[in-house]
């Protein structure tokens, strides 16, 4: 069983700053790609930044600049540093990671319950 679990969202004025952090746990062989995404309310799910095992990165053209993705591979956690939000960045935050739990299996896609992002003056 592998758990994927959100934290760091809330309220932020525009401007401001957050960091969600998601930390994997359970049977964890390894775990390659490591993602946030995003769904604002009648909208659909987006990718917002993801990070390979390598630590390469690769974001979503509207958070270029603004929000950086990271992670412990020690501690299975996936970071998202967000900075200068603005209004059309709220929306509930997913962390996703691609998972191996069995050495005879393939990896398989998880994903955290998420965590929302609320940003207002």
């Amino acid at each position: 069983q592998v758990q994927l679990v959100e934290s760091g969202g809330g309220l932020v004025q525009p401007g401001g700053s957050l960091r969600l952090s998601c930390a994997a746990s359970g049977r964890i062989l390894r775990i390659s790609k490591m993602a946030w995404y995003r769904q604002a309310p009648g909208k659909e799910r987006g990718l917002v930044a993801a990070v390979t095992a390598g630590s390469i990165t690769n974001y979503v053209d509207s958070v270029k600049g603004r929000f950086t993705i990271s992670r412990d591979n020690a501690m299975n956690t996936v970071y998202l540093q967000m900075n200068s939000l603005k209004p059309e960045d709220g929306a509930v935050y997913y962390c996703n990671a691609q998972i191996l739990t069995d050495l005879r299996g393939n990896f398989e896609d998880y994903w955290g319950k998420g965590t929302l992002v609320t940003v207002s003056s």
